[in-house]
This record gives structure tokens, sequence and C-alpha cells, in this order.
């Protein structure tokens, strides 16, 4: 955004002055104005037309439609108490009322509704994909520069690697390993929902504000129809979860409830729906 498009910006010279006009140290933001300029998006109705019309028009057009539940780093490396991250409860860098509030929704909420949805798509016939942090190697030398920088490691066959057993995979459903906070730019993801000819994804898993968003931005880049279901994700603070909601509404994906999801995509398999249409 160039500062012409910015209310009461001014330049500054090299010596740190104000140099927009003679009169510019006098003038003072109006509150009202710079709200409203905040909460301004032009391309508002361009985003949601394809965000939020497209995907409802092509469940109903196309009832084949393949869809995908895209489970993320749900397991014991940062989403069980005393394991992982949360290992050392003091030295996680996690305020404690923050850990008490993020395992609170997992444990009350995430995780009852990632159960139920993995139950629904397993019901009409959809997949269900497992996306965790594990490394290719024992001491991880093979993970990206960032998790290296954050000693994020799980190792094949660790504790930390393991999905929780409320939500763990059932039969030969697909798990994906990464070694970064997006999955489609550290693994062959996209070359595998090609293969399925999915088109839908729908999104949950931890943390909200990091892999999850960061799935839901590259997935949208990429084409794919994103729908992340508010109650089955969470992070640290309500609050970082609520922005990065209202971020990625209407302009990478649709955000849905766990019920909603549910009633949206129905209870008969999709390829008995297909034959009867």
């Amino acid at each position: 955004m160039s500062d012409r498009s910015r209310p009461d910006v001014r330049a500054q010279t090299d010596e740190g002055q104000e140099d927009s006009h003679p009169d510019a140290s006098k003038e003072e933001a109006n509150p009202t104005v710079v709200e409203e300029f905040l909460n301004v998006d032009p391309l508002a109705d361009s985003y949601s037309g394809w965000v939020e019309e497209v995907p409802q028009r092509l469940q109903q057009e196309k009832p084949l439609l393949e869809s995908a539940l895209m489970c993320i780093d749900m397991q014991y490396l940062d989403a069980a108490r005393g394991h992982g991250v949360f290992a050392d409860a003091v030295d996680s860098g996690v305020p404690e009322e923050a850990q008490q509030y993020y395992f609170e929704r997992l444990e009350k909420t995430v995780l009852p509704n990632v159960r139920r949805l993995q139950d629904h798509f397993r019901s009409i016939g959809q997949e269900v994909i497992h996306i965790r942090i594990q490394a290719l190697t024992l001491d991880g030398r093979d993970r990206s520069p960032a998790h290296k920088r954050l000693e994020l490691l799980a190792p094949p066959g660790s504790k930390e690697a393991e999905f929780l057993e409320e939500i763990a995979p059932q039969d030969d459903e697909i798990i994906v390993n990464k070694t970064a906070s997006g999955v489609f730019s550290s693994t062959n993801i996209n070359y595998i929902l090609d293969n399925l000819d999915v088109e839908n994804l729908y999104l949950t898993g931890v943390y909200t504000d990091e892999c999850v968003s960061t799935t839901a931005r590259d997935a949208s880049d990429l084409g794919y129809y994103v729908t992340l279901i508010e109650d089955a994700c969470a992070t640290v603070t309500e609050e970082r979860h609520e922005f990065t909601i209202e971020t990625l509404r209407h302009r990478y994906c649709r955000i849905l409830s766990t019920e909603e999801t549910i009633e949206e995509l129905g209870t008969s398999p999709q390829k008995e729906r297909a034959a009867a249409s």
C-alpha cells in the first residue's frame, strides 16, 4: 500500500523531519476515519464469490466432487499435556493460563469435533488425511531450517510422532509427514490430492494461526476450495485463534462449524448420491 492511500501519512526527510506540507504538524488523524479506512476491503466481493459461493454451488451440481478432511498435527508433539513442546510446562514458552486454555479447548471441543468429522467423512466414502510433523531421520538432519532453529523434532517411532488416540488413523488412511509449517511446500501432498481427484479440502487441527493457516493459504493459492472448520481447530490463545479466523474468512477459505460441515456434506455416501442423481 502506498503512502498516498493512507490518511495523514507524512513523508520523512533524511533528518527525520516531517515534510508533507507546511501545515502537516498541525494535522491530527481522525480515529473514526482511520478505523473506517482499516475496515475497507475493496476486494471482499470478488474473493467471496470464489471462496464462499463456488464450493456451495459445486456441492449441489457435482455430487462426485471429491472432498478430503485434513487433520493437521494432532499428535503428541504439540497437542498433548506433558509431551513434546509441553514436556516441561515452564520451559515451553507458553504461559500457564494459555496452556490451560489450549488444552481445555482441545479436550472439550476440538478432539470430539475432529473425531465426529472423521467418522462422518468415513461414512460417506471421503478421504481422511492425517498430517503430522515427523522427520525422516532420527537426528532430524532433514528438517526445515525453521524446525531446526525451534528445536522441533519428532523422530520416526517416537512418542512425539504418535497421533492422539482419539483421532488416530484407521485402516489404510493416508498419513503425510512434514518437517515444516506448510504441508504443501514440504511434501508431495499436492500430487497425492491430484491423484485422488480431490478438489474440496476441509481443514482441522493445530495451531490455527500457524500450520493450519499456512495450509489454508497454500491450498487456496493452488486452486483448492478450502473450508476451515472453526470449532475443530485450536491455538494457544483465543485472541490468536479469532484473529486468524477473521483474516482467512472470505479471502482464503470458508469458515464453517462442525455441525454446518456435516449438514452440507449430507449423510448418503457420495457414490450412491451420484448414482441416484
